[in-house]
């Protein structure tokens, strides 16, 4: 087979941007990831003729290929825990494996500018020929000197009578509380909320001056009744398109645990009726979930077909991170509509499996095509993907190349970078990987046997017991307070299966 042409572009974005809270770090910017060797025999292939020539060599190689859109959202492993926390296992359905690997901090190489570094590295499993392959993208880091745009931020809180359970409204106030003594005085805040009808509380208020108002009308949230989350998300929108303000970052916040019961209770229903205020105005859509009884499905879908990201949260620390941490680096954007293409070299892979991304899965070719749906992400973010491999025996030589392309938030203007990973750089097996590969392959390995699918991870311990052991060590070598949490969640996995 034909090996493709990669184009490797220099990355050309240069829009200037920052922090969200100038009092909240978005995330530490650290070193020991590497960027594999640039290939100029074995690339994602270029626009124009070679599309074509690209399509009909898939017809006869139909395996080679894996694209998808990127995706930060960390929903499913956190409420995951707060289920077993409960001493339950989450709904299998709920369980998607590349939000658990993408909770834990990466240490790849950081790109100097706006848009992606590229890192692939991989490692050798017992299972006979199978190894597990790890593609990570990177944005800049997101403590980054200069000032930011002003923010205009539109919340929307969910108010309606299942909300008054702890850890949903008192929680979302005392979120909203702080975030907004620490917003710029240049920043503006409304706030809407939504019961059996929504209601504009706050209209867009310039924070200099009126910061009382605004903690007043976050204090006197009251609940009500039922849950019409199609009015609030629409009113929200409307109230944020009249609140526009040129040069600010403009967002809408839905704060909600996702249960509705009134009106339009179906994303793609929701999404469609506010559909120009987000293609004209590409305001996206930021989800926090709360609640021990959580709709889950509804707020991962208005996320991913809104251009927006989901979070979970059930505890103020939680729900602090989220606000002075998480929020900013998904407010802020450097990159729109961004895309990943793995291309693996047939002549040493005789298959692969990517884990999870089930719905975040593109046409290999429309990787290109701008004109579909990709992921939005903001500095400070690491985004990872999970192979299964399984290499030709004795295969040695180029393993796969993966492309990322994007198009620059302000611009549009599209770019690309690229990573390769050779078979002699693959490691012995998973404990010889460095720690932060190691918590990747434990993540997977945790959703894998919470979903308890046909399609297993290879490589994976014995049982959640023999699982929680591998977590607990990495815990203790990393002094990560997150594998920690995770270790803790496996053993209560392990506790509960008996």
């Amino acid at each position: 087979m034909e090996r493709y042409r990669t184009r490797h572009l220099l990355l050309a974005l240069t829009a200037a941007s920052g922090l969200l809270l100038t009092a909240c770090s978005g995330g530490a910017d650290s070193s020991g990831g590497s960027k594999s060797a640039h290939r100029d025999d074995y690339r994602a292939p270029t626009q124009g003729d070679e599309l074509s020539e690209q399509r009909d060599d898939r017809r006869e190689n139909p395996r080679h290929l894996s694209t998808f859109a990127l995706d930060v959202d960390t929903a499913s492993y956190d409420y995951a825990r707060r289920a077993l926390a409960d001493g339950r296992f989450p709904d299998p359905s709920t369980v998607r494996p590349e939000e658990f690997v993408n909770s834990f901090r990466q240490d790849y190489e950081r790109p100097d500018g706006d848009g992606f570094s590229v890192t692939v590295d991989g490692a050798r499993t017992d299972d006979e020929d199978w190894s597990l392959v790890r593609v990570g993208l990177a944005t800049r880091s997101a403590e980054r000197t200069g000032e930011r745009p002003p923010a205009a931020l539109t919340f929307v809180i969910d108010v309606s009578g299942s909300m008054a359970e702890p850890g949903r409204l008192d929680l979302a106030q005392e979120s909203l509380a702080v975030m907004t003594d620490r917003l710029r005085d240049d920043d503006s805040v409304a706030l809407v909320t939504f019961s059996d009808e929504a209601e504009t509380v706050l209209p867009m208020t310039r924070l200099d001056g009126n910061r009382d108002e605004v903690q007043d009308a976050i204090d006197e949230l009251e609940i009500q009744n039922s849950t019409n989350l199609g009015a609030g998300v629409e009113t929200g929108y409307e109230q944020a398109v009249e609140g526009l303000r040129e040069g600010a970052t403009n967002r809408v916040v839905l704060v909600s645990d996702a249960l509705a019961n009134t009106g339009d209770t179906d994303a793609d229903a929701i999404l469609e009726r506010i559909s120009g205020e987000r293609r004209e105005h590409g305001i996206t859509l930021f989800g926090v979930g709360v609640g021990s009884d959580y709709g889950d499905a509804l707020m991962e879908n208005l996320a991913d077909k809104g251009d927006g990201h989901t979070v979970y949260v059930s505890d103020p620390g939680e729900a602090r991170k989220v606000f002075c941490e998480q929020l900013p680096r998904h407010i802020d954007l450097t990159a729109r509509d961004a895309k990943a293409q793995v291309a693996f070299d047939p002549a040493t892979v005789e298959e692969f499996r990517l884990i999870g991304y089930d719905n975040r899965r593109v046409a290999d070719e429309d990787f290109r095509d701008d004109r579909v749906d990709g992921g939005e992400v903001g500095p400070g973010h690491t985004v990872t993907a999970l192979y299964a491999v399984r290499t030709e025996p004795g295969a040695e030589g180029h393993l796969a190349t993966a492309t990322v392309r994007w198009l620059d938030p302000d611009t549009r203007d599209p770019h690309e970078e690229s990573g390769d990973l050779e078979t002699d750089a693959l490691h012995d097996s998973p404990r010889e990987a460095p720690s932060r590969f190691q918590v990747t392959a434990v993540a997977a390995w945790f959703a894998d046997a919470l979903r308890t699918g046909e399609d297993r991870v290879p490589g994976a311990p014995a049982g959640f017991g023999e699982l929680a052991d591998r977590a607990r060590a990495l815990a203790d070598r990393t002094g990560d307070a997150a594998v920690d949490d995770l270790a803790e969640a496996i053993e209560q996995a392990a506790r509960r299966r008996g």
